[in-house]
């Protein structure tokens, strides 16, 4: 157990989609002795990254699930999850970040801020994670660090603040120039393990101490003792790295550390940066919600091993020996063969094996302290829930989980395939909160959800694989929805006599467009409805919202306000008034100019500029709104909003218009109407399908 939390370090590595996050966590491995050689992110060499485990990882070069390791690194034990680039697992990412203290945001010395670099941005903001920037890359044509720092000012309205210069940029670059300590330093031998520390070269002396000055000025604003020593000039490092670590901490400066994974150079002052500047957990305040009754009392967790346990289980793997739950200890301790209870279900489970994760290797361990990221066998839990140690009854804010917009519709091919395809979607639902699946009423078929083409083409390769799983896919599905435009009374009697006790329920109001999901509003006046019928009137509203009566789709944005009605002493029931503002929904519904709604995804284009024309036309083909569009070193970034229906196959056509250059990322901006003659083929086509029945 680590009971020094000033020597502990939780630190998650983001980025844009290939800007090197998976490179450098294999450097920062081999330069910390966890791993003796180092291998090619795309597996050239047969062997791939550490941290790319998956065999799909693998062959597509890309980080598709997060995965955790540590090292050691100046007598410091330092946490570390790799998250992946693509916007389509942006749960990885998310739900990384909440249980990190500090974070790496890698960037591209070429292109800077890219799009996903907003979205882990916001990210990184949303729970408040202090980060470091690293500018990789600086070994490519076109590489300008100091371009990048100003993105970061003007792109992401951080306060970045340069701590290195490079030594030549492109192919001449040779190492960086340490601006807290005005000293050089190059990255020798086969990996550019020997750090060699020299003199500033005598051409960059006077630009050196130009930066210093820059970098001085900026830190000294989150430190008395560094302002007076500089006006008294007796400036140490000791005083600056105090003040660029309170800057960090506060989350008032980012700073900017330069160098190329690929080419080993400028990892190790990235791993003395993420030591002196980055929060250890009890620099950071952590929240729970005490459960008192009904009513949810904030509290502040403390990073005390002695305290009672608190821990989030915030990742679950299928592994080889069973469900691998990812936890980070909050409070309190883990101990092997102890009892922990899940505040969710309160089912209180033994930790029969604690293990600390080495991407898909393991190291047994006894025990784990408050700060601390590890993992359990056997624990029957979903991802984000709480465990205590049964003395205490709190739960941890749960994690931001973006809503699916994109599905798919899966048939098996054979009864093999079909037994195996329910084991594979019971586990995929269960690791990933993005990945949903429901069964369609109308179609009877099995419907999967995600947050983009290639999330699905993912999962659904790993069923293939992992589970033998054939199936045929009909084309995507979009997730329209419904809603009204304007007011539409309603005044509605349920009336059935069938011997005995009949049913009678009459309600009278009218359905109005709102901006909450749903609203329902009680309005009656003198008990014309009796009180006890109220939540039966409500929940029947509520029956309705998941098929609309346009196309089928869920229903939002829709108010229901009762203001009359009536009741008899026999024949009303719940049942009764369920079935009337069912009725009354119907009869109010088509009166109300109901409309279809789909989702628009806010596009972000990166492409060389001579493509930027064809880019435009393929936007503005699909129904896109083009938001802006701005050139910066030879790349132009076009953003736009574009419907969710238009943008299927999009990737394919895009490298086509650009002879495979540009890239490309999207996500949930909001619901819009659609189309009047689109909305007139899709009612068309579902009323043709209900026809069919």
């Amino acid at each position: 157990m680590i009971r020094d939390l000033t020597t502990l370090r939780n630190i998650g590595i983001s980025a844009h989609i290939d800007s090197g996050k998976t490179t450098l966590t294999e450097r920062i491995l081999f330069y910390t002795q966890r791993v003796h050689a180092i291998h090619d992110v795309k597996g050239k060499d047969g062997v791939g990254a550490k941290m790319d485990s998956m065999e799909l990882e693998r062959e597509r070069g890309i980080t598709i699930a997060s995965a955790a390791t540590h090292c050691r690194w100046a007598k410091h034990h330092i946490n570390i999850i790799d998250t992946p680039g693509h916007v389509d697992f942006t749960i990885e990412v998310e739900r990384s970040l909440r249980v990190l203290d500090g974070a790496v945001l890698v960037l591209c010395a070429v292109a800077g801020v890219q799009s996903q670099s907003f979205t882990v941005d916001r990210q990184m903001r949303r729970y408040r994670v202090p980060r470091i920037a690293f500018v990789n890359k600086c070994d490519r044509v076109g590489a300008d660090p100091v371009r990048v720092r100003d993105q970061l000012r003007d792109k992401l309205a951080h306060n970045p603040v340069l701590l290195q210069l490079p030594i030549g940029l492109e192919e001449n670059f040779a190492g960086v120039v340490d601006l807290v300590e005005m000293r050089a330093l190059r990255f020798n031998g086969p990996n550019g393990a020997d750090v060699t520390v020299e003199e500033i070269p005598k051409g960059m002396l006077e630009r050196a101490a130009a930066f210093r000055e820059q970098m001085l000025d900026a830190v000294s604003m989150f430190s008395d003792a560094l302002m007076e020593a500089i006006l008294e000039d007796r400036v140490t490092t000791e005083l600056i790295h105090s003040a660029i670590r309170q800057g960090t901490l506060s989350q008032q400066i980012t700073p900017v550390i330069i160098g190329s994974a690929y080419k080993n150079k400028g990892v190790q002052p990235l791993l003395d940066g993420v030591v002196k500047y980055l929060p250890c957990p009890s620099d950071v305040s952590n929240e729970a919600l005490e459960l008192d009754g009904e009513v949810e009392r904030p509290v502040i967790l403390k990073s005390d091993p002695d305290a009672p346990t608190v821990a989030l289980a915030f990742k679950l793997e299928d592994g080889r020996y069973g469900q691998l739950t990812y936890m980070r200890v909050y409070q309190g301790a883990l101990k092997r063969d102890d009892f922990i209870t899940n505040t969710r279900t309160h089912k209180q489970t033994k930790i029969a094996r604690l293990v600390r994760m080495h991407a898909d290797e393991m190291e047994d361990i006894d025990d784990a302290g408050a700060g601390d990221i590890v993992a359990i066998f056997g624990l029957d839990c979903h991802s984000g829930d709480t465990f205590t140690d049964g003395s205490t009854s709190v739960i941890m804010t749960s994690m931001h989980v973006p809503e699916p917009v994109i599905s798919l519709s899966v048939k098996p091919d054979d009864h093999k395939s079909e037994i195996n395809l329910s084991k594979a979607l019971q586990r995929f639902t269960k690791e990933d909160p993005t990945f949903r699946v429901h069964l369609d009423p109308e179609s009877n078929e099995t419907v999967i959800q995600g947050m983009g083409e290639l999330q699905l083409e993912v999962y659904l390769e790993r069923m293939r694989r992992e589970y033998n799983v054939h199936v045929t896919t009909s084309a995507p599905r979009v997730a329209y929805r419904e809603t009204l435009t304007r007011r539409a009374d309603f005044d509605y009697t349920h009336k059935k006599q069938t011997g005995g006790s009949g049913q009678f329920g009459r309600v009278v109001g009218y359905l109005e467009p709102c901006s909450e999901p749903f609203e329902f509003v009680d309005e009656i006046k003198g008990g014309t409805i009796p009180r006890q019928y109220i939540p039966s009137i409500e929940k029947g509203f509520k029956s309705m919202l998941e098929e609309g009566r346009r196309i089928g789709a869920p229903v939002v944005n829709v108010r229901a306000v009762i203001i009359d009605g009536s009741s008899h002493a026999v024949d009303s029931s719940d049942i009764a008034f369920k079935a009337a503002a069912r009725g009354a929904w119907r009869q109010a519904f088509d009166k109300g100019a109901a409309r279809v709604l789909e989702p628009i995804m806010r596009v972000v284009v990166e492409t060389p500029s001579e493509f930027a024309g064809n880019v435009l036309t393929s936007l503005m083909q699909r129904r896109g709104t083009i938001i802006g569009a701005q050139e910066d070193g030879g790349i132009n970034r076009t953003e736009a909003d574009v419907p969710l229906a238009e943008m299927f196959g999009y990737a394919t056509s895009l490298r086509s218009a650009t002879q495979g250059k540009a890239e490309f990322t999207m996500e949930m901006s909001r619901y819009l109407q659609v189309p009047k003659n689109i909305e007139d083929d899709l009612v068309a086509e579902w009323q043709a399908v209900r026809g069919n029945k």
